[in-house]
């Protein structure tokens, strides 16, 4: 990861939560409901909602992100003695709202400003995504949306990272790919793409095969790295 540009980039591929939408502000916005378990909420609802994801995967057992979300969430509940079916409910439908972080926005107008197709490419399900990027007010700046709904496996296999290939007619190695996932932005490269990973949560490097191009702490100075020739 020492490369601080990247080159040939025509279009910019992003994960959505955690590198677009803040995972944990669901949680954090109902604090007042949770007191001081709202934070080991959101971290054990993120943790299954990941596992459960790959389990699936490995389990040929799949269902939409939407579905696993859920899981999750009575997971992490069950695990803090949270028994609350309106709370519940209530979590769920601020998952649809999730807070873009502060910088996506002006990131994407200057990506788009220099040219760059902008895409979304995620385990969410299709009606998570558009809720996400309604509330966020993004739609407008985005080429395309990609769903692994359409392949019927999560995040890492190599069809969901095809899904952009084939629906923006590119190679890999013509597109950035950011993930603030580190399995992600490590499984992104061995795919093939160039890969940024937006390493907001100061997380160790992956031992799995191949490396990110660049590291980043947020969006904020992508649009200089992906702007060479």
């Amino acid at each position: 990861m020492s490369n601080p540009r990247l080159n040939n980039i025509d279009a910019c591929v992003f994960d959505a939560y955690g590198t677009l939408f803040d995972v944990n502000a669901a949680a954090q916005h109902a604090a007042s409901d949770l007191g001081d378990k709202w934070q080991p909420l959101a971290d054990i609802w993120r943790q299954k909602q990941l596992q459960y994801t790959w389990l699936r995967a490995l389990m040929g057992a799949h269902t939409d992100f939407w579905a696993v979300t859920g899981d999750a969430l009575d997971f992490a509940m069950a695990s803090l003695d949270i028994s609350d079916d309106a709370l519940r409910q209530k979590l769920m439908d601020l998952y649809l709202k999730l807070d873009a972080y502060e910088e996506v926005k002006d990131t994407l107008t200057a990506l788009k400003d220099r040219g760059k197709r902008l895409a979304i490419l995620s385990n969410g399900s299709e009606n998570m995504l558009a809720a996400a990027v309604e509330n966020a007010g993004i739609g407008g700046l985005l080429d395309a949306v990609f769903s692994v709904d359409a392949v019927g496996i999560f995040k890492p296999h190599p069809s969901v990272y095809k899904m952009a290939v084939d629906g923006l007619g590119l190679a890999p190695a013509r597109m950035s790919f950011q993930s603030s996932n580190g399995w992600d932005a490590y499984a992104s490269k061995n795919y093939g793409y160039q890969v940024v990973w937006i390493n907001r949560f100061g997380q160790a490097a992956e031992r799995i095969p191949d490396s990110p191009d660049v590291m980043l702490t947020s969006l904020h100075d992508l649009p200089g790295v992906v702007a060479g020739d």
